[in-house]
């Protein structure tokens, strides 16, 4: 219930700092890309830049994870394998030294 009022209220408050940024960037900018160009507001331009920004953050980070996904595939395996080894191990019958 906390966590909730919490993420509701961390949401409310990014929605004010990006209505302020807008209502303080009114401007437009030019961008001339090389598959489309237009006249768009300085705030959106802002906000875009960093939504694209997080997304191939996240991209990035996809990458990462799934590698470390991979090496604990790898690792369980050889848990799996050293455990069964073990129990082999303890089932052979003991030798005397005599």
């Amino acid at each position: 219930m906390l966590k909730r009022i919490g993420l509701g209220l961390l949401l409310l408050i990014i929605l004010v700092i990006v209505f302020t940024f807008t209502a303080l960037n009114s401007g437009t900018i030019e961008l001339d890309m090389a598959f489309f160009a237009g006249t768009y507001s300085i705030s959106i331009v802002v906000i875009v830049t960093f939504i694209v920004g997080i997304l191939f953050g996240m991209l990035c980070m996809m990458a990462f994870v799934f590698r470390i996904i991979n090496d604990r595939r790898i690792l369980r395996r050889a848990l799996r394998m050293s455990e069964s080894e073990v129990s082999s191990l303890r089932n052979l019958p003991l030798s005397d030294a005599d």
